[in-house]
């Protein structure tokens, strides 16, 4: 009989898929989940042991670059603008996280020029989907007394000149004074961020967004995450979205990348995923393209980032390329756009089983949500908004459609297999985090935000487990607990399933392919 590398015993096995009285593993694969011959057995002193967690949508490299920033994160206009002024000397102050919900307003060019010391200054909301930078940047910019039109974004003006604030597509602005970042910078990023991940139970997760538009910090991203791996520090497996900016017309084929790559290219630790798109913006900061007014900010629905015919079109030719589709967004009005165009990309190119994503699902009216799982489309929500965010969701929607935001039962209850995620560095990204949000369903001042939405701890779980996977058409290999998939699992203080508080519950160990990591 050939023995086992590796028996863990003494653990309760939460399999997602049976009854396990112990777990062996040999190379990088679970072999059986009951105690055989093994090299190698560990006594886990009854902790307990569930699937790696899998984060569905989070931003690596970005993640990794903010850990090397000015932390603004702040709930004060004067402790963001202290932060500024107490950062270390260099031509550029970089910083990342403010919430104009939480300090109390944007910063403006003039704030961050009186304390700069005459150096540029790029600020950047926690939702990624606005920034401000002060008056030497504008200046380099040419825009320091007079905006320019930007389609798809806004640059923000009082009395006609540029206060600092670029919204959506005009973030593009910054872009030749900052990128872009070098390669070896972005190994570096993905290596620090890989390490956070390990010590929180993560073993996978989704990169939302290389190579392209905003999101993306280098149009050879893909190039860093290889040169990650070859060097030991990729330390999760990663599926990387190729933003659509980087894909371009190839024959007959719709968009693509070069000698037709597209989505499944690659192996179990690195692979390309579904091509991104943007439809529209953030909620929290009030570009979300919606079907009705703000509740705060009345005269404003938010907008989308292109014609709703170009991103029709992007769309329709992205699925004709063979990718997956993840369409970011968050609006009502967004989110009707989107759902009308994989619709008619089924119509003119049907594939089975396709699972095009909406990235964040953020308002969604109960006719979407039927009408998404009728086509089998994935919503991909981020539980932990509710509790870092969800303050200044509640004052943007109002009560009445605060019901439609970030839902996870009316899914679950439809027949959607709902993935777990969190955006980060939007917030804060750790799953136990994410999975406490999902049950509690309370903002960070206590107030209830949806309380018929709130999952189980069991729901919870296979969402950052079983249901990521499931969104990635991985579900044959990770996700559960089973005899041939891979060895990814975590070991924990308590059963997340059971637990009261499971944002209490510490990672003790995260094995990936078989090793402890």
């Amino acid at each position: 009989m050939i023995k086992a590398d590796l028996l863990l015993t003494n653990a309760e096995f939460v399999t997602l898929d049976g009854p396990a009285s112990a777990l062996a593993v040999l190379g990088d694969r679970i072999v059986a989940l009951e105690e055989v011959p093994a090299r190698e057995v560990v006594d886990l002193q009854g902790a307990t042991v569930t699937p790696g967690f899998h984060d569905a949508h989070n931003h690596m490299a970005w993640f990794g670059l903010t850990l090397s920033e000015v932390d603004c994160r702040v709930t004060s206009l004067d402790a963001l603008y202290a932060a500024v002024e107490a950062a270390p000397d260099g031509e550029w102050v970089v910083g990342f996280g403010y919430d104009q919900n939480k300090c109390g307003g944007h910063p403006t060019r003039d704030g961050l020029d009186r304390v700069a010391r005459g150096r540029k200054v790029w600020i950047k909301h926690t939702s990624g989907h606005m920034c401000v930078v002060n008056t030497p940047v504008l200046e380099a910019l040419g825009i320091s007394e007079s905006a320019v039109e930007v389609s798809g974004g806004l640059v923000v003006t009082d009395n006609g000149r540029p206060t600092g604030l670029l919204q959506e597509q005009a973030q593009h602005l910054v872009g030749p004074l900052v990128l872009p970042y070098p390669v070896d910078t972005l190994v570096d990023a993905i290596d620090r961020a890989g390490r956070v991940y390990l010590s929180e139970g993560i073993t996978s997760c989704v990169e939302a967004g290389i190579g392209g538009g905003w999101i993306g910090k280098s149009p050879v991203e893909l190039e860093a995450y290889h040169r990650a791996r070859d060097q030991g520090k990729l330390h999760v497996r990663v599926e990387l979205m190729i933003a659509a900016d980087a894909l371009h017309p190839v024959t007959e084929l719709g968009l693509g990348l070069d000698l037709g790559i597209r989505t499944g290219f690659g192996d179990d630790w690195l692979r390309i995923g579904p091509a991104k798109i943007f439809s529209d913006g953030s909620l929290i900061g009030h570009t979300a393209a919606m079907c009705h007014d703000f509740a705060d900010t009345p005269g404003n629905h938010g907008y989308l980032q292109d014609s709703s015919d170009a991103l029709r079109e992007r769309i329709i030719a992205a699925h004709r390329g063979g990718w997956r589709v993840a369409t970011h967004a968050i609006g009502d009005a967004a989110i009707d756009l989107v759902l009308d165009a994989y619709e008619e990309a089924g119509r003119i190119d049907p594939r089975p089983d396709v699972r095009h994503r909406i990235e964040h699902f953020g308002v969604a009216r109960p006719d979407q949500v039927e009408r998404a799982v009728s086509l089998g489309v994935i919503a991909v929500p981020q539980g932990r908004f509710v509790n870092e965010i969800g303050d200044g969701m509640l004052k943007a929607l109002g009560p009445e459609r605060a019901a439609w935001a970030y839902r996870q039962r009316s899914l679950l209850d439809a027949g959607m297999i709902v993935p777990g995620s969190s955006d980060r560095p939007v917030v804060n990204g750790a799953p136990l985090l994410g999975m406490h949000g999902m049950v509690e369903q309370l903002t960070s001042s206590g107030t209830p935000f949806s309380p018929a939405e709130a999952v189980t701890g069991l729901e919870a779980l296979r969402a950052y487990t079983y249901g990521s996977a499931y969104a990635c058409k991985q579900e044959h290999l990770k996700g559960t607990l089973t005899v041939g998939k891979l060895a990814d699992l975590v070991v924990l203080s308590d059963n997340p399933v059971t637990a009261g508080r499971i944002k209490d519950i510490q990672v003790l160990r995260t094995m990936v392919g078989g090793q402890f990591r």
